[in-house]
């Protein structure tokens, strides 16, 4: 059986990690525009997210603007959102099952391989979340990594790595550890009991007469 100690670290970092997700999925700096070329601009610092796009100006104004249309995103975009969406979804999930079966709660029953077992899979589910974000992340990573060694995009078009990508990085690798500790919560089968084997032949009660 895991500890309890080692039940509520997991929590505690499977929970850490779903604050970045949200953080990190609303934030808009998943990129900003890198000042590359001869032409370099830097009055105006432009960022763009899952939502929307902003503008951030060297006199400390940033103005923001939703973007009008789903359809107009491109797929990377769009498949960052979903996948997201489902990572924190995933985690709300895997932190509600997991609260049922740490040792610390009264939910889930007083068997403890029953809570153990129900811990685990609340850790399994935070850890699928945590690789939906996982590929999330990716996705948009290379997306942008394309985009910037492209020959044919425009130089004030280039954009590169933002601060809330690596906030929603964190994250998911602190739902990932917090989903294998609890995770380890895996029981192991009851020994079954050994009885001594007796040497000594069990003696007759009584003599058989003819």
């Amino acid at each position: 059986m895991a500890n309890k100690g080692l039940q509520l670290l997991g929590f505690m970092l499977s929970l850490l990690g779903l604050i970045g997700l949200i953080v990190g999925t609303i934030l808009p700096q998943w990129k900003m525009s890198a000042y590359v070329g001869d032409n370099i601009i830097t009055a105006i610092a432009m960022y763009q997210g899952l939502w929307m796009s902003c503008a951030f100006q060297s006199t400390g104004q940033m103005q923001c603007k939703v973007y009008d249309s789903i359809l107009q995103l491109d797929g990377a975009l769009q498949a960052t959102r979903a996948l997201m969406i489902v990572a924190i979804l995933l985690t709300v999930a895997g932190l509600g099952v997991a609260s049922m079966g740490m040792k610390c709660t009264n939910c889930g029953g007083n068997d403890k391989v029953k809570k153990a077992r129900i811990a685990m899979t609340g850790g399994i589910i935070l850890i699928v979340g945590a690789l939906c974000s996982i590929v999330a992340c990716g996705w948009f990573t290379n997306q942008i990594v394309r985009d910037f060694y492209n020959p044919f995009t425009p130089v004030n078009t280039k954009y590169e790595f933002g601060a809330a990508i690596f906030i929603a990085w964190a994250g998911a690798f602190l739902d990932i550890m917090g989903g294998g500790m609890l995770a380890a919560s895996c029981p192991k089968g009851k020994p079954s009991p050994r009885y001594p084997k007796s040497s000594k032949a069990p003696s007759s009660s009584g003599r058989e007469y003819v």
